[in-house]
């Protein structure tokens, strides 16, 4: 029994005058973690309920009821298989036949999404559950990643953020990247080269943003990342080729940061986790089906209710035949398309628990590659100028990429992936041309456009279990920092599916309860 997975009216003796849930004890893990979550120091613990989340308590005492989902299916059993299985036949010696016959039809942990995202989450669960028969299947639409966010990335990796749990998951990026070649390696496997060039990124900042700087600086070091603020006399001594004008502090990465191939990476966790035994599927999820489960009554939890508990997914193939997978642990890894997914399970279309969506959306971004003859060269950092323009240098030759995130005014249509040219020709050129005088004599060579699984709520990842449906885990909404973060966060969920909690580090302020409490957690430098 999944207990934790109340209704939100089966919590009202739990509620204190101060507290959302105090003292909650669940054997998978509380409702809230049992406190509320403020995302600044000066914050006060014993802040009242009611003055921090004016809006919540109505659906708190709402009773959640989880809308139909998707119809039954009778699961699919081929022909040629019923008739195999009449005649004692198994077939199973044949791998071709069993491959075509043997449709996965159930599994202990399905993930939606076989990105960066999905295919770290598979290989840790593998590699750390691989000779127990821990099975493992990963749906994905489109295994040649011609539109994934992944491959579409500029691979950057930095220690650089504002949040502590942002750090520590790009420092221990960094070390997995050091090791990634021996790591995803296998007896008849080579693992990756990623190709990581260690350039590190540079920041900006005004008058006005330089007391940020500083403070996310004493963090950074404090952590152990090794970050260096320059003065513009120090910034110009270091970069001749920069014009530090309107600049009042720059930081930069000395180590651990730079960018990589982010495809090197995507196959090489691909390819280990199938060596490991994980099974891939093409198929797009298109339903989830659910069973009721007694929800049995405790002491001050009231009457015992029925919990609806999800149970199988529907695929639908290449061929348009539409499959069943039954699971016991369901991971929602599907980037930018999460939020849309998340909605065939009820979420964001119940009442209660079930009434706030998932707030991840795609949105694009523009990646331009251009020359420049007279550039920065080779040391050239990725850097982030005061306006939110980055550029950093692509390959040899003279050659560079660059790039900014609009305004919500300026967001453009995500119905394909064309290009707006002008939106570099306006916006980015003229800043970074500002920025680096050698960009004023460029061409413009190519671009392409990716998109991110833009968290709306505040930028940031949700990761971990839903408060209803207490068997689907989320590892979604990075915001633009997800590659860098995959080897993290894939062995943080494993640690919540195999041990219960997070060990190495402990991300519960990125949870799903913060969006029903209302408490972003927001993070300053995102690029």
């Amino acid at each position: 029994m999944f207990n934790r997975a109340l209704t939100g009216v089966q919590l009202k003796p739990w509620l204190k005058s101060k507290y959302l849930v105090q003292s909650v004890s669940f054997p998978v893990r509380s409702f809230c973690n049992s406190q509320i979550k403020y995302s600044n120091k000066g914050d006060e613990s014993d802040k009242p309920l009611s003055n921090a989340v004016p809006d919540f308590q109505s659906e708190l005492f709402e009773e959640t009821r989880c809308p139909p989902l998707t119809k039954p299916l009778k699961p699919f059993l081929h022909p040629i298989k019923r008739s195999f299985d009449y005649l004692g036949i198994t077939g199973r010696n044949n791998p071709q036949t069993h491959n075509n016959l043997y449709f996965p039809r159930h599994c202990d942990i399905v993930i939606i999404g076989g990105g960066i995202m999905g295919c770290s989450i598979a290989y840790w669960l593998k590699q750390r559950g691989h000779d127990n028969g821990l099975r493992v299947i990963v749906v994905e639409r489109d295994p040649n990643y011609t539109r994934a966010s992944t491959v579409l990335s500029v691979g950057g990796l930095r220690q650089q953020f504002s949040l502590p749990e942002n750090i520590q998951m790009s420092l221990f990026g960094a070390e997995f990247l050091r090791n990634a070649k021996r790591l995803l390696s296998g007896e008849n496997l080579e693992g990756p080269d990623v190709q990581f060039h260690p350039y590190g990124y540079l920041f900006l900042a005004t008058q006005k943003g330089a007391d940020q700087l500083i403070e996310n600086h004493k963090l950074q070091t404090s952590l152990g990342a090794k970050i260096k603020l320059f003065s513009p006399y120090k910034l110009k001594e270091k970069f001749p080729w920069i014009n530090t004008d309107g600049v009042e502090l720059a930081s930069f990465g000395q180590e651990n940061e730079g960018w990589f191939d982010p495809w090197a990476l995507l196959n090489g966790f691909r390819n280990k986790a199938i060596e490991l035994g994980v099974e891939f599927v093409k198929a797009d999820t298109v339903g989830f089906e659910t069973e009721d489960t007694l929800v049995h009554s405790k002491p001050g939890v009231g009457e015992s209710c029925n919990y609806n508990k999800l149970k199988r997914i529907h695929v639908r193939l290449t061929n348009g035949e539409v499959r069943t997978i039954d699971f016991s642990l369901c991971v929602m890894a599907a980037g930018a398309q999460s939020g849309e997914v998340s909605k065939l399970a009820g979420i964001g279309i119940g009442t209660g628990l079930l009434r706030k969506a998932l707030p991840v959306e795609p949105r694009k971004r523009y990646v331009y590659c251009f020359h420049a003859p007279d550039g920065p060269g080779l040391d050239c950092p990725l850097t982030v100028d005061t306006t939110g323009s980055y550029f950093r240098r692509e390959g040899l030759g003279g050659h560079y990429i660059a790039g900014k995130s609009p305004t919500a005014n300026e967001e453009p249509g995500i119905a394909n992936l064309d290009v707006d040219y002008t939106f570099f020709d306006q916006q980015v050129w003229p800043e970074i041309a500002q920025r680096v005088p050698g960009f004023e004599n460029i061409k413009l060579k190519s671009a392409w456009s990716g998109y991110y699984d833009y968290n709306t709520f505040d930028q940031n990842a949700v990761i971990g279990s839903h408060p209803y449906h207490g068997n689907l885990m989320f590892a979604t909404g990075f915001s633009g920092h997800g590659i860098q973060h995959a080897p993290a966060v894939g062995k943080a969920i494993m640690e919540l599916v195999v041990d219960g909690r997070f060990i190495d580090i402990d991300l519960k302020r990125f949870g799903f309860d913060r969006i029903l409490t209302n408490h972003p957690v927001f993070e300053q430098n995102i690029v």
